[in-house]
């Protein structure tokens, strides 16, 4: 990790030295400036973590130096330093955004101690704020999983989380538990006490993210009213997961290749050279190889980012494993509700396992949710699971056919009828002729049972 750097202002040279080689010695970056003007410049240029500023200068006022730091960038620590103390200076230097205020002639030891304090409270304040991101430790999420397909997967996320694997690609459809495992790798890592930030690539519009991964310095654009820091930046030491990577656009592409390279970067509108110690973990559910061959996706860096490839199979390939979600998710849901069910009658079981779960483990996660909520029994029944699982059921049959059982209490054939229109639109998240071909429908035929279900207007 790099040192701490400290800008140390001071009109009195000998003040600036003794800082210096003191300072040095204890393992930071020290920079010296003997006025304001000259610290305002080193201050864009290198942008250290705290300053250590004299009040009482020639030219610009240590207090006006203090205003204008805090406007570039409101997380710089400033230490105020003067011979001429009193408390209403104190006073109007903390108002002013000072961390802390300290008399001369000081003592260089307590002087260290309180530099020492002011970087660890900084960085506390970090964690605990962290934009989009998890910085305290509270163990790895809970991956279940007992089928061949899954216990490969656990293997391989072993052995990368004990890794130095500074690059990894996770595919898997959507719902399949990407973001999961990208957290599990990341709490078993040596990284574990460092930020882990998730952002979802789809999410952002393109002219936006860049100045999310990297930052931006003040007046970059019209609305840069202050330097931001970006989540490659906030994560240092940590784990960045890119969501939807596939979704990312060629440009962006270019300027994520370069920093893969050697983990450095500018802020937007900035010159200096940021270098930070991150790993990435990347996640789509598109095929990556596909959009290489359609040039909608950069050859280059799909390479650069399947260093380690994982894919997660889709839970309906997952048979071993369906009930053993079920009932995990049972017992979450038992102790966030207050409830008392002790397992899946045997009918319920039989419908869970042959459903082909389109949206994979967090369909499941709120079928059960449902389930735990509208049901009064101590076991899950039939009668507590939504329509698309009861009344489509797919059951033995020739092959290319497919049969659909009854459930002996019958069903709401119109209500069936608009659970399908409704499913179909989700998981075609919205897209109507998609919706329709899943349907096996022709487009006006799918929009006429949109309007008699209220779906549009």
């Amino acid at each position: 990790m790099r040192k701490a750097k400290i800008l140390v202002v001071d009109d009195e040279h000998l003040i600036r030295w003794s800082l210096e080689q003191n300072l040095t010695k204890q393992g930071y970056e020290v920079l010296t400036a003997g006025n304001g003007e000259d610290a305002l410049k080193l201050l864009r240029e290198e942008q250290p973590e705290l300053v250590l500023l004299d009040i009482h200068m020639p030219g610009i006022s240590g207090l006006e130096v203090l205003e204008k730091i805090k406007e570039f960038d409101e997380e710089i620590i400033v230490i105020m330093v003067t011979a001429h103390g009193g408390l209403e200076t104190a006073v109007n230097a903390m108002r002013k955004g000072a961390y802390d205020y300290i008399n001369k002639p000081f003592n260089l030891d307590e002087m260290a101690i309180v530099i020492k304090k002011a970087l660890e409270n900084s960085e506390l304040r970090r964690e605990v704020a962290g934009l989009r991101s998890e910085h305290k430790k509270t163990g790895p999420p809970t991956i279940v999983g007992k089928g061949k397909h899954m216990q490969d997967v656990l293997a391989m996320m072993a052995r990368v989380a004990k890794s130095e694997a500074s690059t990894v690609l996770i595919q898997g459809e959507s719902g399949t538990g990407k973001e999961l495992v990208a957290k599990w790798i990341h709490y078993e890592s040596s990284r574990a006490d460092k930020p882990f930030v998730a952002i979802n690539c789809a999410a952002v519009p393109s002219t936006l993210l860049e100045s999310e991964l990297f930052g931006y310095e003040k007046g970059a654009f019209t609305d840069a009213k202050s330097l931001k820091k970006g989540l490659f930046e906030l994560a240092d030491g940590g784990t960045v997961f890119l969501d939807e990577i596939g979704d990312m656009e060629l440009g962006m592409q270019a300027k994520l290749l370069r920093f893969l390279e050697d983990r450095t970067f500018r802020r937007v509108g900035g010159s200096k050279v940021i270098t930070v110690d991150v790993r990435i973990i990347s996640a789509t559910n598109k095929d990556l190889l596909k959009a290489v061959e359609d040039k909608s996706f950069r050859n280059d860096l799909y390479y650069r980012l399947q260093v380690i490839p994982i894919f997660l199979p889709p839970l309906r390939e997952r048979k071993d494993d369906i009930i053993l979600l079920a009932n995990h998710f049972i017992e979450s849901f038992n102790k966030e509700f207050n409830k008392r069910v002790k397992g899946i009658s045997g009918a319920a079981q039989q419908l869970l396992t042959e459903y082909h779960w389109p949206g994979n483990i967090r369909e499941m996660k709120n079928v059960i949710e449902r389930a735990i909520i509208l049901g009064n029994e101590d076991t899950l029944l039939p009668d507590v699971l939504p329509l698309e699982i009861t009344a489509r059921v797919p059951v033995s049959a020739p092959a290319g056919t497919t049969v659909f059982r009854l459930p002996p209490e019958g069903v709401d054939i119109e209500e069936v009828e608009k659970e399908l229109i409704r499913q179909a639109l989700e998981v075609s998240e919205g897209n109507q002729s998609k919706a329709a071909k899943k349907l096996n429908l022709g487009i006006d035929a799918f929009r006429y049972r949109m309007k008699k279900f209220g779906y549009l207007k």
